[in-house]
Parts: C-alpha cells; structure tokens; sequence
C-alpha cells in the first residue's frame, strides 16, 4: 500500500464513540459533516460538525456571541491542521497538529489506526479512559 492512497478530500459519513460495554456516543450528531484533507507534500486538515449546530443569536462573529451560546458551539465542532506520517507496518497514520480548535492539541500528534474498504477510510483512536470506561472513536471517511 501506498501513502498516495491518502492523498485527496474526504466527506465525513460517520462520527461514533464507542464506549467499552457496548454502548456508543455520536458526538456530531447522526448526521455529521466534515472533511478531511491529505496532500502529497505531508500538510493535512480536517473539519467536522454537526449538521444541525444551533445557530447563534449574533450574525457578525462569533466573538460578540453571549457566553452561554459559546459552549454548544465550541461542542459541536472540531477542527485542526498540521502535517502527517504514516507508518504502513503498524497501519497508524499520525497527524502532528499545528493548531486547532482544541488548544490543549497544539503541538501534539494524534495516532489513527486506518482501514480502507474500497472509496472509504476508516479512522480509529487508540483507546482512552474516560469515566472510568475506555472509549474508542471511530470516524469514516469517503473520498470525495
């Protein structure tokens, strides 16, 4: 396999933490939006939302928004950009985040397991602890 297999815009299809014991948590909604973009020089985004994010109550900027507006909307996004390495034996693609919405992830690298299945990428978390559960998030992605 190739790392050019990458390469392109991706559409979010799904966005699902899996909590250990079966349950699972869609985060963006059933039906999120996003995407996800690799190019060949290793600079990678990725944005994604819920596709029914309340709308707030000020058109200009989100910064005049009232406070308690803030917080649901900070939820029901994510975003981040930076650049990626692949490790083919491991099948674990790791995005070194620049920035992003999350400023605790600055400076960081995110590991993501990956599958693909014909036009589709499968993007999954290592597992962490969270409430005491270890939960796993899994996002799908199809080439655009």
């Amino acid at each position: 396999m190739s790392t050019d297999q990458f390469i392109g815009t991706w559409k979010l299809v799904s966005c699902e933490v899996k909590v250990e014991g079966g349950e699972s948590v869609f985060p963006m909604g059933q039906v999120p939006v996003g995407r996800l973009m690799y190019d060949e020089k290793d600079n990678m985004l990725v944005a994604l939302a819920n596709a029914e994010r309340p709308r707030m109550s000020n058109d200009v900027h989100k910064m005049f928004a009232p406070l308690e507006e803030k917080g649901p909307a900070f939820d029901s996004f994510e975003a981040y950009f930076g650049s990626y390495s692949v490790n083919e034996t491991e099948k674990v693609i790791t995005h070194h985040v620049e920035s992003g919405l999350f400023p605790n992830w600055t400076g960081s690298s995110q590991q993501r397991f990956y599958s693909f299945t014909g036009n589709r990428l499968e993007l999954s978390t290592p597992p962490v602890e969270h409430e005491g559960s270890r939960v796993v998030a899994v996002l799908l992605w199809e080439r655009m």
